[in-house]
């Protein structure tokens, strides 16, 4: 994994909240803090007081190789599915809980993902969920996963301490229709969804911009 930690850190004995900040396909744990450019955009948000100080881990989310027989299990952990149960990011949590200063409560880690698969989506694991330009694989014609799940989506602790759940895709991503269709799916069963439609596709020019904008909402 890479972790990036605020401006202090080193001199300060302040516990932090933590972002968990998730590649998409194809990536590596190393994405986020090279063409991603997190490090500078965190950087700057905290700089100007946009952002509160925060540690984001950035892990190597791959579990098997992506649209390998497995692919499903890349991971569980995505801003629409965060139960890190088994997966490597659930790894991560606990390697960065021994080597940083991590708070320890819900309300103070927040996880995003740039693509998210069909296994579990019921955010109760973090306070804050995000998801860019995704959402789960097959929803869009396939009710089957929604029907599967339909107890854990409608569990009221899947709801209870959630402070956002926030959608962004461009209108030119040829995965808008699962965005959509996922983005449906959670506010029919209850969850109180924000998404907003960006220009562009599939591209980190996107998400860039993506983090830019949701960093700042966190841990408010």
């Amino acid at each position: 994994m890479h972790v990036y930690t605020p401006p202090g850190y080193e001199k300060s004995r302040d516990a932090y909240p933590v972002f968990y900040l998730l590649h998409g396909a194809f990536d590596g744990d190393d994405s986020w803090s090279t063409v991603g450019r997190a490090g500078f955009i965190v950087d700057n948000l905290i700089a100007s007081g946009a952002a509160k100080p925060m540690i984001v881990v950035m892990p190597d989310g791959h579990t098997a190789r992506f649209g390998g027989a497995a692919a499903g299990s890349i991971p569980p952990t995505s801003c629409a599915s965060s139960r890190p149960t088994s997966s490597r990011t659930s790894r991560a949590r606990i390697a960065s809980a021994k080597a940083a200063r991590p708070r320890p409560s819900r309300a103070c880690r927040w996880a995003a993902r740039r693509r998210s698969t069909s296994r579990s989506a019921i955010p109760t694991t973090y306070g804050y969920v995000g998801v860019f330009s995704s959402g789960v694989f097959g929803i869009d014609n396939n009710a089957d996963w929604e029907n599967a799940h339909s107890a854990q989506l409608d569990d009221a602790a899947a709801k209870r301490d959630l402070q956002l759940v926030w959608f962004s895709t461009g209108k030119d991503d040829f995965l808008l229709g699962t965005t959509k269709a996922t983005v449906a799916m959670l506010k029919k069963h209850g969850f109180d969804v924000v998404y907003e439609e960006s220009k562009g596709g599939h591209t980190w020019i996107n998400w860039r911009e993506y983090l830019a904008k949701f960093a700042p909402q966190l841990f408010r």
